[in-house]
């Protein structure tokens, strides 16, 4: 069944497995989810869960946020998502408004999917963004680093590769796998690498090829 929960990136380490594999491992805290809404098709049009993760000054909301965190009777969120998975195959339905959710919602071995924001790299060239070569280095070529021929006078080459901002874009990986859960203090630890930098926020998804 579909599941998923929200997250906060802490870093990552290495673990051996029980036959001695070192397995390389990002390590994801998931402390302080709470199911903030469950929408529905008759009501929204759309089946979703909505989460909440890791909560914040009151000071810091407005009114609206305020009144919609109170039906769940927790404090206000950081991060909010929503989750939605096919209606007929989604065990977070069944959670009710105010349900706070833990690690222990994924089991070792369960194959998921990781959405967050990659880094961000500012504003950079065709070479170090689209990996495309450079002309002569030589005395007066007059070509280095350039992006390339616009193409004719009146052509508009709709989907050129030009220098423009790198990273900081919603990336998904898919078909990682949850190596172990620490229940005690609430961390999963997950196979691989996930986007984003430290302390970056991460949605973690029943994985949409296997676990479905």
């Amino acid at each position: 069944m579909a599941k998923g929960i929200l997250g906060k990136k802490v870093g990552m380490t290495q673990i051996f497995d029980e036959n001695g594999v070192l397995i390389p491992v990002t390590v994801i805290d998931v402390e302080g989810n709470v199911v903030l809404q469950q929408k529905t098709v008759e009501t929204d049009g759309y089946v979703a869960t909505q989460l909440g993760f890791e909560s914040k000054r009151e000071k810091l909301s407005n009114k609206p946020e305020l009144g919609h965190v109170k039906k769940a009777n927790t404090a206000p969120k950081r991060f909010v998502k929503e989750i939605r998975f096919d209606a007929l195959n989604n065990e977070m339905l069944a959670l009710e408004v105010g349900t706070a959710l833990s690690a222990d919602l994924f089991n070792a071995g369960d194959d998921i999917d990781v959405t967050g924001t990659s880094k961000g790299k500012g504003y950079a060239g065709v070479i170090k963004k689209n990996n495309q070569s450079r002309g002569p280095m030589t005395h007066g070529s007059m070509y280095h680093r350039a992006p390339g021929s616009m193409g004719p006078i009146k052509g508009k080459m709709k989907g050129k590769q030009l220098p423009s901002q790198m990273g900081a874009e919603t990336v998904t990986v898919q078909n990682l796998k949850v190596v172990a859960v620490d229940t005690e203090n609430q961390l999963l630890l997950v196979s691989g690498a996930v986007p984003g930098p430290k302390k970056g926020y991460v949605v973690v998804k029943t994985s949409i090829k296997k676990g479905n």
